[in-house]
Formats: structure tokens, sequence, C-alpha cells
């Protein structure tokens, strides 16, 4: 039996606040979307990229592209609004930035549930702080759990050299034993694993290599 597969050869951030953006990434020739309120989203625009994803999202017209929605962090002021609008929106998947332990997913979930979410919409972890490093194994472990519906970890590097105080060098040698733990803790919990944003985005020939 052929199993189906989600090719992620490419994985492109887009700003919610850039409206002219959105519509663009039905164009553009990538695998995944992750359409952004977090980092790439200023606190005074936070409310206005949430409602223009919501109508891009729920609009349609992204084709086979997977189409992710991240939301703020758990602990900030945006974060319940953001997870309310995810849902009604209804993307292939939500992506939780800051997670450090299981109990931060498990909250989602319970989120979800209460929320009537579609039970199509999966939830993608970042893996970007220290804690999250010590805990890869049991945030992997949720994979294995079909009411959390984790299904993939997002590789947050630049947050986890800035945590870490480790320098991003060229061959990333300090990020290499972190990145293999997330591996082995995605294989070991059935899930899927993204590396981190390339940041020499003017360096196609590093980029292809």
């Amino acid at each position: 039996m052929t199993q189906s597969y989600q090719p992620r050869r490419s994985a492109l951030y887009m700003p919610g606040s850039n409206a002219r953006a959105l519509e663009k990434a039905k164009t553009l020739d990538v695998d995944c979307l992750i359409l952004d309120l977090e980092d790439a989203v200023a606190p005074d625009s936070k409310a206005m990229a949430r409602d223009q994803i919501v109508s891009a999202v729920s609009g349609g017209g992204y084709g086979e592209r997977e189409v992710v929605i991240r939301i703020n962090a758990l602990d900030t002021p945006w974060a319940n609004e953001d997870l309310a609008a995810a849902i009604k929106a209804g993307p292939d998947a939500i992506l939780v930035p800051k997670v450090n332990t299981p109990a931060d997913l498990q909250q989602v979930a319970h989120r979800l549930a209460v929320g009537q979410a579609s039970v199509n919409i999966k939830l993608w972890a970042m893996m970007e702080t220290p804690l999250a490093m010590l805990n890869a194994a049991s945030i992997g472990a949720c994979g294995r759990d079909p009411e959390v519906r984790l299904s993939c970890f997002v590789m947050g590097t630049n947050d986890l050299a800035k945590e870490t105080r480790a320098q991003l060098n060229p061959g990333r040698a300090v990020m290499m034993p972190w990145l293999m733990t997330c591996v082995a803790a995605a294989r070991a919990g059935g899930i899927d694993v993204l590396d981190g944003v390339y940041n020499a985005f003017n360096d196609l020939e590093g980029f292809d290599t």
C-alpha cells in the first residue's frame, strides 16, 4: 500500500500584516506557506494581521500548498485571539512558538477540542528554547497521542542561538547536537521535522547546497 507524502522541499514564512504578500503567496512555487502572526508582525499590527490571515486562508486559492498559521507565544496577550482565529480559518496546521514542555501542546490541543476545530488541523511546534532542547523527547512523544495532533517540529535556530548565546557560524557546528536531538525526538514520536530559516537570503548558491 502506497503511503501519501506531503513534500516540504521549500517552506516560506509570510508576514500576516502584508496583504499583498498573502495574495502573492498563492502564485509562488513553494510547498509550504507559514503565515506569520509572531516575529514578522509589529505589536500594533497584530489584530490587523490576524484578520487578514483569516480572510486569506478562509478564501482559499493556495492550491496544493500546505498552509500553516504561526500564532504568538502562549504567554503573550495575543495568543488566545490568534488561536481562535486560526481555528476559524481552518489551515492545515497551527504552528506554536516557544514550546517548552508537552503541557504547552496539550493546552493548545484542549483549546482545539473545545473550539471544535476540524480534525484535519494539526499542531506544529517551534523548537527554539534551551528548555525545549532538554525536553525534546517528551515533546516529540506527543506525536504518538492523537488528541494532541502534533505532526511536525520546526527548528527555530535564530532564537535558539540568541537564548543560548551560541554563535551561528557557517556550518552551524554549535547547532548540530541540538538539531540531531530534535531529529531523533521527532523520529521517535513519528513526526516530521523542518530545519530553521536560511539567513543569507542573497546567497543563492549557499542556499542550494
